[in-house]
């Protein structure tokens, strides 16, 4: 089983693949020779060798094949408008294919490329593929320069950000991409020999994955974990009964099966992502976050201007999170249970259910040896006299994992999956994967109870096998929605509940990100980018009145995020960029947004910065390139549309000060402006608040929805406001005290769920 699951992350091999992207030959044709044109073929010796390479580290054969390799080759746009279909809004894919039919045409080569679109002979207009790579490389860096030309240049980017993830993340049958030796880069995909203790999968006996099944062993596996089944023909359902559903297993779920199930209830989990152990992860890039994030890991607000990473699979954000454990500031505890009125925030029982979590999930605030680009921010901050602290992290001090974002192969990393789902499991509880919730199910309540309606269940229905087509109907006592803030709300408000802040009030820290440079010949920091914990260390900006304004944190790009975030100026300067990739560090200001967006309908969110977000975002990125630049960097920048970057060596602190202050929190890409940047969002929450009265939030402070009783929330959803930290702990310790809650109230036997 361990072996079929980590095939699901090995790269597929593209020749004789059929698409399914519906684009015309015509479209194809015009889109590859966008693709040419981004990165195209250069001459040999063209590129700028990085400082420090040596012949013997990087063979005179990849720098070759960097300079000769084109976005055109291997079916790579092919696979590009594959993804594009799977990625992309309606409207921003009819947008792409109304500038790819008229770059088809020779009239609209015209109208998007003026007059490098002539020629000397009939027919005298040239399509777009007609022109040189020269000339269609001038006619892209119009569109990116000329605000008018907006919807344009949000086609480009979206085409731009989409093949080159593409390009440099897929992998050949050989799980290999071509470009990654010149870039210096190594995926870890060493598998070991382990011992048959070491390769059981810990959930495998509680756990049932759809994607390998069929009706006749889904009814069998149901059976043989304890639950009775019932076939419904005229409705197309199976139907079972237990005390708890659940529906998600990551921070907010694993934790409540963990506590339900070890109270002695019968607790049934619905994931629509599967279930790897780290014996299955790859550690490949592109493969990994197609299959454990949302939306394949390409999740934008409809305006295009933040892209969203949230997980989609057993553990969910814990399972690919960066291990980051931070407690609740007490600030914002503080907040929570004086401003807010909820007195859980400001309890006991809270500050125990922290130091809880942090046992259950082993976490250490020492790290043995840090990695490349946590060394650059402590050495940047020592140079600079600022205080630079340690991050506790949920895993071993000796933990060196850099690609936990595609799940943590050696296994030190503890999140859900391994630790609260393990318990959940232990006692009884079954995991079904590829299961996704369709709507709660409810009943008219008793007369005389406050609330009219009484949640009785949940229908789900199979998304991983075509031979599973009756859906799931599973009756509980309690209900749980634990699918983050981006699905509870859309899920809450298909089932019919209409309080006015489901899906409202989601704040999603989002972030700008600036980069450094350091050449291994001029620097003492050793490494890889991709190499060691992926956050060990932080510094916070501090205002002058003493007010926090943002934490820097280190992040992690694997090859093809980093080529879909470059800034796009030419085709020789792009390459050039990526050859620098194994040593461009990066750090991201997190801060508590003020401003907030909506997630009513699936998959579409919309989000607002506030000007005090700006600002503070700024001075995050400020500091960031003083870091830099203290830590020894020999060019310094931001990804804004333009490039904007700054050599270091030979200038006076006075110019490296002058470049910092031009340094702005850009507005996105629709804006009609000629500079731009895309920001990134990793944590979401607050879509489902918790308030005191239903006037004031969606739940209440046991997390109960104020017009169903029986259903709750337990996931980032019920946070009151945004948190300005890495959530993990805070979701979880909420999860801990509201899961309780339920588990006694069900134990004593009530008819109803009245707390006190």
């Amino acid at each position: 089983m361990g072996k079929e699951c980590h095939t699901l992350l090995k790269g597929e091999k593209s020749e004789g693949k059929k698409y399914s992207h519906g684009f015309s030959s015509s479209e194809m044709t015009a889109f590859a020779s966008v693709c040419e044109a981004i990165l195209p073929p250069l001459p040999l010796n063209s590129l700028e060798v990085p400082q420090g390479e040596e012949e013997e580290e990087c063979s005179r054969n990849a720098f070759r094949y960097f300079h000769e390799m084109s976005g055109s080759q291997n079916q790579v746009p092919d696979e590009t408008a594959e993804r594009l279909k799977k990625w992309a809004f309606l409207e921003a894919l009819i947008i792409v294919r109304v500038v790819l039919v008229l770059l088809s045409t020779r009239l609209g080569s015209l109208l998007l490329c003026g007059n490098l679109s002539f020629k000397r002979k009939w027919p005298f207009i040239s399509r777009f593929s007609e022109l040189s790579i020269e000339n269609r490389e001038k006619v892209i860096q119009r569109w990116m320069k000329h605000w008018f030309l907006t919807p344009i240049r949000l086609a480009f980017v979206l085409m731009k950000a989409a093949f080159m993830y593409v390009f440099f993340s897929q992998v050949d049958e050989n799980s290999e991409n071509a470009a990654w030796e010149a870039m210096k880069y190594h995926a870890d995909t060493f598998v070991e020999n382990l011992p048959n203790d070491e390769r059981d999968r810990p959930l495998q006996r509680g756990v049932i994955e759809t994607f390998e099944t069929n009706e006749e062993k889904l009814i069998q596996s149901l059976v043989l974990k304890g639950l009775q089944v019932k076939k419904d023909p005229r409705k197309e359902l199976y139907k079972i009964e237990c005390d708890v559903a659940i529906v998600g297993s990551g921070c907010g779920g694993g934790v409540a099966a963990g506590v339900l199930a070890s109270s002695g209830l019968k607790v049934v989990v619905l994931e629509k992502g599967n279930y790897f152990h780290k014996n299955d992860y790859s550690s490949l890039e592109g493969p990994s976050i197609d299959q454990l994030y949302e939306r394949g890991g390409i999740f934008s607000t409809i305006d295009g201007k933040v892209m969203i990473l949230a997980a989609s699979t057993v553990g969910g954000g814990s399972a690919i999170n960066w291990s980051a454990c931070i407690k609740t500031p007490k600030s914002i505890l503080q907040e929570w249970a004086e401003k807010k009125k909820i007195p859980l925030f400001g309890s006991p029982q809270y500050l125990s259910a922290m130091d809880k979590v942090f046992e259950r999930i082993g976490v250490t605030d020492k790290c043995s040896q840090e990695g490349f680009q946590n060394q650059v921010l402590r050495r940047g901050c020592e140079n600079l006299g600022l205080e630079v602290e340690d991050v506790p992290q949920n895993s071993s001090e000796h933990h060196y994992c850099g690609s936990c974002g595609y799940g943590c192969r050696k296994g030190d990393k503890k999140g859900t999956d391994t630790t609260w789902l393990v318990d959940a499991v232990d006692n009884g509880a079954v995991i079904i994967t590829g299961c996704e919730a369709e709507r709660f199910l409810f009943e008219n309540n008793q007369q005389g109870r406050t609330k009219r309606k009484k949640c009785i269940g949940v229908i789900a229905r199979f998304i991983t096998h075509k031979n599973i087509t009756k859906k799931l109907q599973i009756h509980a006592k309690v209900t749980i929605s634990s699918c983050g803030s981006l699905l509870t709300p859309p899920l809450l408000i298909s089932s019919g509940l209409r309080n006015k802040h489901i899906g409202r009030n989601l704040h999603l820290h989002p972030v700008l990100m600036a980069w450094g440079y350091f050449p291994e010949c001029s620097s003492e920091i050793k490494g890889r980018v991709y190499e060691g914990g992926i956050l060990t260390s932080i510094h916070k900006v501090m205002s002058e009145d003493n007010k926090e304004r943002a934490l820097l944190e280190t992040t992690a790009l694997g090859p093809g995020q980093f080529a879909a975030l470059c800034s796009w100026e030419s085709g020789t300067d792009i390459k050039n960029r990526l050859l620098k990739y194994s040593r461009t560090a990066h750090l991201i200001p997190i801060i508590r947004d003020k401003g907030s967006g909506e997630i009513r309908t699936k998959g579409r969110v919309s989000y607002n910065l506030h000007q005090l977000d700006k600002e503070n975002i700024k001075a995050g990125l400020r500091q960031a390139l003083r870091i830099f630049v203290a830590a020894g960097a020999t060019e310094v920048g931001t990804h804004r549309s333009d490039g904007q970057r700054f050599k270091c060596e030979g200038k006076s602190e006075k110019e490296i000060e002058e470049f910092i202050e031009t340094v702005i929190a850009s507005p996105g890409a629709k804006s009609m402006v000629k500079q731009w940047a895309v920001y990134a969002s990793a944590h979401q929450m607050g879509s489902c608040r918790m308030g005191i009265t239903e006037k004031e939030g969606a739940v209440d402070e046991n997390g109960e929805t104020w017009e169903a009783e029986g259903l709750f929330v337990c996931d980032g959803s019920v946070l009151p406001s945004a948190l300005g930290v890495n959530p993990m702990i805070t979701i979880e310790a909420t999860s801990y005290c509201l899961s309780n809650r339920i588990s006694e109230v069900l134990k004593k036997g009530k008819g109803g769920l009245d707390f006190i």
